[in-house]
């Protein structure tokens, strides 16, 4: 069969004979190689820009539509999408730029709740504010049947895990995933398939460590008051420089500050319950480590180190979850005299109000079939495991962190985000590389993931149905440490309960001012 060459007149005239009703090629063709037409574009809004949410919207302002974004500090995101227009070498970067022309064009809100209600053109919403708001604003979104990217964790609380999920369960045409990045790496995929062709054996002890909140954000501190330094106490042992006096001490030295122009801090609160004044401490980035706005160390970094022996060994609800640390920072709370006698109220106490410099959580899994019960030990704080015998000594253990799996025939260790990982002793090696790809790799990356399944054209890697019981069984850890050192919390998983210890149950969930509960 011949085909005879078109030219541009030719198929003008013909498509005048024929009625150019009948003439429909798709705009994609038309538009070229690379062209997205605007019907595949999905329209996204950002709920907190600044940091996280920047990054986010600079991968998908590659080829997605920025519609809105709601934040209480303008020119914090603005500052944010100015760094981006540089590469490290000063150069023009062609994604920061892309992101600037978007950003200047989208509509902009001091208040999600707001934009929610007005802009009727968003298809999905990326939510990375601080911890507290993450449930707040995802449940406000997905009700309004849009698709959401949550930063990790998750959650700030036990409750809110499960109304989230339980919400994604209910509407399964919305796509929700969690930022846990590494979840999509091929590193994750490898561990899973060497932890689950037996290359380690059968697996009863994991450890994993983080140096943060070290060199990132303070935490074991008090919260300031400005107040002027009270006189030293009398002191038994003759110096009146105890451990409390200087915290007191340090929480007067920080000051006092008045809100920034431009900042909406009531916002910023949000659904936290107590009156929070304004610091400089806490914005931004810094509130990780502050009770009232995150939930420390084990939220910021499990859902990236937790993540792979949760999935790898198959977990579910811990059993018994028990938690040390050092000293948290507090604030002091006078005695009320309309309390009862006898209770700290009545005595006065210190509330806590920063998560401890260094934590180690101990959790107990129970049998999953076959697989035998796991024991997950998590450090942070700069606090490492114990090395396993079959380590080599030349080996260090990364100070930013990593897992290790402990095996009857060997150990399998990765890094942060579930990336380089390798097995001891090496002749392990060998055979695991006849180890099957059992689980598909991700081409994209994870933001571009859930964009693609969006667009139906893949599976969320990380969607809340999975994420929400892996950050449960992370804030468990910070029930645990709330309910108090020296003390085991044991789990009822299938009634959200801790069934030993009744007064640890007020942990897993938080008190909400009016208008902000989930």
């Amino acid at each position: 069969m011949t085909t005879k060459k078109v030219t541009r007149r030719e198929f003008v005239a013909d498509a005048g004979k024929i009625g150019l009703g009948v003439m429909i090629v798709p705009r994609r063709v038309l538009g070229g190689v690379g062209y997205q037409a605007p019907s595949d574009t999905i329209n996204f809004a950002v709920v907190g820009f600044g940091g996280m949410g920047s990054e986010n919207a600079l991968e998908l302002a590659k080829t997605e539509n920025l519609v809105a974004f709601a934040d209480v500090d303008f020119a914090y995101s603005e500052g944010k999408v100015a760094e981006k227009l540089k590469d490290d070498e000063k150069k023009d970067r062609p994604e920061g730029i892309t992101l600037k022309q978007k950003f200047d064009k989208a509509a902009r809100y001091s208040d999600f709740r707001e934009m929610l209600d007005k802009q009727k053109d968003i298809d999905g919403v990326v939510i990375a504010t601080p911890d507290h708001v993450h449930a707040v604003a995802a449940k406000a979104a997905m009700q309004r049947g849009k698709h959401v990217y949550v930063q990790k964790p998750l959650t700030y609380s036990v409750h809110e895990a499960r109304v989230l999920r339980e919400l994604a369960l209910a509407n399964p045409k919305i796509v929700t995933q969690m930022g846990n990045q590494g979840h999509s790496s091929d590193g994750a995929r490898l561990v899973n398939e060497w932890i689950q062709a037996g290359i380690i054996g059968p697996v009863r002890e994991v450890h994993v460590w983080t140096n943060r909140p070290v060199v990132y954000w303070p935490q074991g501190v008090p919260r300031p008051t400005g107040s002027p330094p009270p006189a030293p106490p009398s002191s038994p042992f003759g110096n009146p420089y105890s451990f409390r006096y200087v915290n007191t001490l340090l929480a007067s030295a920080m000051g006092s500050y008045p809100v920034p122009e431009g900042l909406h801090w009531d916002l910023y609160v949000g659904p936290v319950a107590e009156d929070v004044p304004y610091h400089p401490i806490y914005h931004p980035f810094n509130w990780r480590g502050w009770v009232n706005f995150g939930v420390g160390a084990l939220g910021d970094m499990g859902a990236h180190l937790i993540d792979h022996p949760y999935w790898a060994l198959g977990l579910t609800y811990p059993t018994s979850i028990e938690a040390t640390s050092t000293q948290w920072g507090t604030m002091p709370i006078p005695p009320d005299p309309n309390a009862k006698p006898g209770t700290r109220e009545a005595r006065g106490y210190n509330k806590p109000v920063s998560y401890p410099v260094a934590t180690a959580v101990h959790y107990q899994f129970p049998a999953r079939g076959a697989q035998p019960p796991v024991k997950l030990n998590w450090y942070d704080g700069g606090l490492y495991p114990p090395r396993p015998d079959v380590l080599p000594d030349d080996v260090t253990l990364k100070s930013e962190g990593g897992v290790i799996f402990i095996g009857e025939k060997g150990i399998l260790m990765n890094d942060t985000y579930g990336s380089n990982p390798r097995l001891f002793p090496v002749s392990l090696a060998e055979e695991a590389a006849l180890v099957p790809k059992t689980y598909a790799r991700i081409p994209w990356t994870h933001e571009m993931n859930w964009v693609k399944a969006i667009k139906g054209e893949a599976k969320a890697s990380s969607p809340i149905e999975y994420a929400a019981q892996l950050t449960e069984t992370m804030l468990l850890g910070i029930v645990a440490l709330r309910t108090g050192q020296g003390r085991k919390i044991l789990y009822d998983g299938e009634r959200m309960a801790v069934t030993n210890i009744a007064d640890a149950n007020q942990y897993l969930t938080r008190e909400y001012r009016a208008g902000w509960a989930v």
